[in-house]
């Protein structure tokens, strides 16, 4: 048994020092958000380690909380608590288990075994990740207090769920606008136990937590797999960006006649073939290529299909690439509704949080116009029950779904 992070060093709390912010920069963290900028604060004293504790108040000394400091990031401060306390194994196990109830009130060990334990600043663990996948337990730290903590928060949940493994997953660039390394590591338990098999609404997946994509497996389109079985019964349907197959394994469950998984991966195929054969589906193919050239050779060969279904990965990571991202969108869009049948569904999405949900629907719009069609939504959503968005932090919001019936 590997134990890295446990043989760490717990954090030593020690008195905490103290942020100040400039007059006037208190509204927002007021308003129940949870980060301070840089050019926000004060005069920092020299002495304060990135990830250390501290306590901030306002410009007139009015205390607004405690939270992680970090000298080297643009989000200086991390608010965690509106008390004056530290964050010690009975806070992290407080707001575990507050987090837990919400995902045991909205999912049933019956339904599924993997849900998101904490999404971040929204169950009050800014640039925290836990996921579970049912034996195993991934972690992702963001920030670097939250680093810097990761042997008590691992010792925390090993005590709290007993998984068999613990695997750390820091491999994100976010870590690097933090000043923290990127490395991915078993923690606790045996390298073998990071291959789960987890159900979801009846689907089985084989998901590897330590090889697979971000965290293992994208949970967070879970209540938008399910509606496609809606639309897909007896439907000929084309999956695109299939990653593991979540969607195209849901339409074949809800009836399809057939269904084309496409992604440039092969890895990611080769997972998704695995999973339909888990299941025993038979009828489906797989196609290696670029997205946008496989559409547009389908489009050119006239092929159609009952359901077309677009889950991009993220098209920009900023603000300023906001409109290539959208002009991204639109050709997808567009070159995906030429190949619905009269009659058909189009499923389409998008995870960049810097696209808003006005521009999603409104870029959609526009394809339709651009492809000669009508559209009419019928569904759209967000983000599933384990994965909530905090009003006061827009940020804490990416997901964009939406299924539409076409004519022409």
């Amino acid at each position: 048994m590997y134990n890295a992070a446990l043989s760490k060093p717990l954090p030593i709390f020690h008195p905490m020092h103290a942020l100040y912010l400039k007059p006037k920069e208190h509204h927002r963290i007021q308003k129940g958000h949870l980060w301070v900028f840089s050019n926000e604060l004060a005069n920092v004293p020299r002495d304060i380690a990135a990830g250390e504790t501290v306590q901030l108040f306002t410009h007139d000394k009015k205390f607004m909380g405690t939270g992680f400091y970090n000298p080297h990031s643009l989000i200086a401060f991390r608010l965690l608590t509106r008390k004056d306390e530290q964050p010690d194994k009975d806070f992290f196990l407080k707001r575990f288990l507050e987090a837990l109830k919400l995902r045991e009130k909205t999912y049933s060990p019956e339904e599924t075994n993997a849900y998101r334990l904490v999404h971040g600043e929204s169950d009050g663990l800014p640039g925290l990740i836990v996921d579970r996948f049912n034996q195993a337990i991934v972690l992702q730290a963001f920030s670097a207090g939250m680093d810097v903590h990761l042997p008590l928060i691992t010792g925390v949940l090993q005590e709290l769920f007993k998984p068999e493994v613990i695997v750390v997953r820091n491999e994100s660039i976010l870590r690097e606008l933090e000043g923290i390394p990127l490395y991915k590591d078993v923690v606790m338990g045996d390298r073998k136990a990071t291959k789960q098999t987890i159900y979801d609404a009846g689907i089985s997946y084989d998901v590897d937590v330590f090889e697979g994509q971000k965290t293992g497996f994208f949970l967070d389109q879970r209540e938008n797999r399910r509606v496609i079985r809606k639309f897909a019964k007896d439907a000929e349907v084309l999956d695109v960006f299939t990653n593991d197959g979540g969607f195209a394994l849901n339409a074949l469950y809800g009836g399809a006649k057939s269904a084309i998984l496409v992604d440039a991966s092969q890895e990611a195929l080769q997972r998704a073939e695995h999973n339909a054969k888990l299941n025993n589906f038979s009828e489906y193919s797989l196609v290696a290529a670029d997205a946008f050239d496989m559409l547009e050779q389908m489009g050119e060969a006239k092929e159609s299909f009952d359901l077309v279904i677009l889950d991009p990965p993220s098209f920009t990571k900023s603000r300023k690439n906001l409109p290539g991202a959208l002009k991204g969108y639109k050709r997808l869009n567009k070159l995906g509704m030429q190949l619905v049948k009269n009659g058909g569904f189009l499923a389409t999405a998008s995870c960049s949080h810097h696209v808003s949900e006005e521009d999603f629907l409104q870029t959609v719009h526009q394809a339709a116009l651009a492809a000669g069609c009508q559209l009419r939504l019928i569904y759209k959503n967000s983000q599933p029950f384990d994965h909530p968005v905090l009003l006061s932090m827009p940020e804490t919001s990416y997901l964009k779904f939406a299924c539409f019936y076409l004519t022409r």
